[in-house]
């Protein structure tokens, strides 16, 4: 895939200004309180479903189904997070940050890590320098990054495409040690805050595990819980903008074609929409990063025809040809390595 170096390269991208206008007109901005209060109550039920299963079971390998099931109440109730740091769910941040925090500490997360990150990524998506999202030491996700490894994550950028899903099992341990890391570095504003509710869900954590089940079934359960969650959660991110134009530095893009042309929507109706929490809508989702959930599929019509009005490319395809598109483009980057 190419990287994005003149404004020339963007075309004609309208007036955003249009656009902002013709989806505040269509109400979608507007909170959906109700939508939040049941997605958020049948989360928690099913959470807390799971672990009253994970009790009743007690020590049986069956318990590996109840981590998986909680691998996906996991990510279900991280979307949630997304949304909340977003400010989709209230128009209050201290409101939105309750929510915010309550399910980051469930899911082991720091808050205030993932939000700082995650502006940082919407502010410059797929910028080779400043999206943290394509700043990952083990890959490269454009050539110049890869001429750059050197020992281990050399090897690991030569085969990035076949390694890239079995890496996505240890994406749940990356995400709750992150947030240890930045809390540890002092890098976010309450770090003794975030890192008391790490340890605290940490100590939860191992403790119910290792007091219910025998060794081996607790270590098997673990391991498929927190790989499954963080292949869940890789899934639901990486189709979104890997693969797509990559922004080189100094390159000055308006903030409609920096957001539409590195992003990528994935197809699939509602099952999709339920199983990527609203991230398939990610060319709104960036345009739009306020609206809530339930509405950007009814924005995605008014964005694509402006796009198409204005001469702009909107990437869009299914779940598989998306994963198939990042895998693709992974082996491209890793190519010069492997022939050097």
């Amino acid at each position: 895939m190419s990287t994005l170096s003149s404004p020339a390269e963007t075309g004609r991208t309208g007036d955003f200004t249009e656009l902002v206008r013709l989806v505040r007109g269509s109400g979608l901005l507007a909170r959906r309180h109700r939508y939040y209060a049941v997605r958020i109550g049948l989360n928690l039920a099913a959470f807390a479903a799971g672990w009253v299963a994970f009790a009743l079971i007690g020590d049986s390998w069956w318990q590996l189904a109840v981590a998986a099931f909680l691998a996906v109440t996991g990510a279900q109730l991280a979307f949630i997070g997304h949304d909340a740091g977003h400010r989709q769910i209230f128009r209050s941040h201290r409101a939105n940050d309750a929510i915010g925090y309550l399910h980051s500490g469930l899911v082991g997360v720091s808050y205030q890590w993932w939000v700082g990150k995650h502006i940082r990524h919407h502010a410059n998506p797929n910028h080779e320098e400043d999206d943290p999202d394509v700043d990952i030491p083990i890959l490269a996700f454009f050539q110049a990054q890869a001429g750059t490894k050197s020992g281990f994550a050399r090897w690991t950028t030569k085969y990035q495409a076949f390694l890239f899903l079995p890496l996505l099992l240890l994406e749940g341990l990356n995400l709750h040690w992150a947030g240890i890391a930045a809390a540890k570095n002092r890098e976010i504003k309450s770090p003794l805050r975030e890192a008391a509710v790490m340890v605290l869900h940490m100590a939860v954590y191992l403790t119910a595990v290792f007091l219910v089940l025998s060794p081996a079934v607790a270590i098997a359960f673990i391991a498929v819980h927190q790989g499954l969650w963080g292949v869940y959660m890789g899934c639901s991110f990486a189709p979104n903008h890997k693969g797509m134009p990559t922004v080189a530095p100094g390159t000055k893009l308006d903030f409609f074609a920096k957001q539409v042309m590195t992003s990528r929507n994935v197809r699939g109706g509602r099952m999709v929409d339920f199983m990527l929490g609203g991230l398939n809508y990610q060319i709104e989702h960036h345009l739009f990063p306020s609206m809530p959930r339930p509405n950007l599929r009814r924005a995605q019509a008014i964005v694509q025809d402006f796009c198409a009005r204005n001469g702009v490319d909107y990437a869009q395809c299914g779940f598989f040809a998306s994963m198939g598109a990042v895998l693709r483009h992974l082996h491209a980057v890793g190519a010069p390595l492997r022939n050097g």
